[in-house]
């Protein structure tokens, strides 16, 4: 497991790939691999957004943070996790937010990453402030992510 928080801006594709190719202890033994990239918006509730500011609480965020992780490591046979946050100034298009699970089957890779983001999103120490054409606001909620979908 490797928790990051970073104020420079990161390629998650380059991460995903360092981390794989350095994580000899899991090689061979992983069939499904889930991959959330969270990236910044140029909108937000109808406004244009230019920029955003994301501050946290160093050392409480990566506790937090590692209780998630820890969490869905319990209810999921995950063999690992890579987690990296970004703070400070960013721009749209810019990731924000990657979560890359490791796991013998798609099942468990797909709802741990899923269960993972929900719980950042919804719980983790992190605030956003947005700049707007018309000044700035703070953030005060975050976005359903679970959507009922039709699988056919």
């Amino acid at each position: 497991m490797k928790i990051k928080i970073v104020e420079e801006g990161f390629n998650p594709w380059q991460e995903i790939d360092s981390y794989q190719q350095a994580a000899t202890d899991f090689a061979g033994k992983f069939g499904a691999t889930n991959i959330f990239i969270g990236t910044m918006r140029d909108f937000n509730e109808g406004d244009e957004v230019k920029g955003m500011t994301l501050e946290h609480y160093p050392g409480m965020t990566e506790k937090h943070l590692a209780d998630i992780v820890n969490e869905a490591m319990k209810q999921w046979a995950i063999l690992d996790v890579l987690l990296i946050h970004r703070v400070g100034d960013l721009l749209p298009n810019q990731a924000i937010v990657l979560i890359a699970v490791w796991s013998t089957h798609r099942g468990d890779a797909f709802d741990s990453c899923r269960y993972m983001m929900e719980q950042l999103k919804s719980n983790a120490p992190f605030w956003k402030k947005e700049q707007l054409l018309e000044g700035n606001r703070w953030v005060s909620g975050n976005t359903d992510g679970y959507k009922k979908t039709k699988i056919i």
